[in-house]
């Protein structure tokens, strides 16, 4: 048996949300590749130095050229060459034209809520790309119970071939730095995830200078990529009345944002939308207590280890941050979230998404 995998999303550096979904994938596949379990991961460009080492029965294969690369040089490919068996996508787009089955994995339909805050060219490629790759699938896995009726919403047909597999999480080994974003001994709230409109940082901007009128001591810490139409969460925190206590990292090394977690008096995700939400897991990992919004899949994500919040009120995030004050009520978010964290496992994610992968095998 030989399973193919699209493993781009995966082949850079800095790795987040789809690409972080995407290694743990190829890390799981390359423990579990053998003389009958072969993988044969495909790539626009050269392996970049921390993916999975190659072995005998894991290789990767660079397709070139790279443009329009799932749509024409891959399907190309593998119709020329040695086929394999079934080919998975981890992140939405899966050929429209191959000669085996395929299996997409679809992380989220903010494209569809929020289509403004897309590129057009990225956008049509995301609604149509999409719509073929979950028909044209033998089976289309979902992050999360709420992705999956979020697609049905769109995508009825495809009901009978969808599976929920929920994302896992990975705790790391936490280092302070001279330099360290989490080189500070002042209280901090903290926000992880790409900088775009539907994170609703600039509601938490609103709530975190309604706190330090009474908390002047704290700072708000923001980390995360820039991502689609960043520049006015930028200017939110430049002209903001606690601007010189809001700090923005950008992009935080994995050990460098455990220790971020560890030490912060809370993590607040006040999206608008999530697929998953995979900041709410690493920040109950490291003893964070999280406020998270009572939309989308946060709430299936963080269970009752959670304070949940309104979005679109300030009010209800400066309610949660104060009732953090609450020692006990600390206490028992803990033990909550030690509890919640044991549904979540990246081995358990990738045996149950390989297992749905070789069941499509002909």
């Amino acid at each position: 048996m030989i399973i193919g995998v699209d493993g781009n999303e995966a082949n850079v550096t800095n790795r987040v949300g789809v690409s972080t979904y995407t290694f743990e994938m190829l890390s799981y596949f390359q423990k579990s590749a053998s003389d009958t379990q072969r993988f044969i991961v495909y790539l626009k460009k050269p392996a970049v130095p921390n993916l999975p080492e190659e072995t005998s029965f894991f290789q990767y294969r660079v397709v070139k050229p790279d443009v329009i690369w799932s749509q024409m040089s891959l399907p190309v490919d593998l119709f020329l060459n040695k086929k394999p068996d079934v080919f998975f996508s981890p992140a939405h787009y899966a050929p429209r034209v191959s000669p085996v089955p395929t299996i997409v994995t679809i992380h989220d339909l903010a494209y569809k809520f929020f289509p403004n805050e897309f590129l057009s060219s990225d956008l049509y490629k995301l609604n149509k790309w999409t719509e073929y790759s979950v028909k044209k699938a033998s089976k289309v896995v979902c992050v999360s119970e709420h992705t999956r009726k979020d697609l049905l919403k769109f995508y009825p047909e495809v009901t009978n071939k969808t599976s929920v597999v929920l994302n896992g999480y990975r705790s790391q080994k936490s280092i302070r730095s001279i330099k360290s974003a989490a080189n500070t001994k002042t209280p901090y709230v903290l926000f992880v995830g790409t900088i775009q409109p539907r994170k609703n940082i600039t509601t938490l901007i609103e709530s975190f200078e309604k706190f330090v009128e009474t908390h002047p001591d704290f700072e708000l810490k923001i980390v995360g990529k820039k991502g689609w139409i960043y520049t006015e969460t930028l200017s939110r925190i430049e002209s903001s009345s606690a601007s010189k206590q809001i700090k923005y990292f950008g992009f935080v090394p994995e050990a460098e944002l455990a220790t971020l977690y560890q030490n912060a008096y809370a993590t607040v995700l006040p999206s608008l939308y999530e697929g998953f939400g995979l900041p709410v897991l690493e920040a109950m990992s490291h003893g964070s207590p999280v406020i998270a919004s009572n939309t989308s899949s946060l709430p299936e994500v963080g269970g009752d280890a959670v304070l949940y919040c309104n979005p679109d009120d300030s009010k209800t995030i400066v309610d949660a941050l104060e009732k953090l004050q609450d020692v006990k009520l600390r206490k028992s978010l803990s033990l909550k979230a030690k509890k919640q964290l044991l549904k979540f496992s990246w081995d358990s994610c990738a045996e149950a998404t390989l297992n749905i992968i070789k069941s499509s095998i002909k």
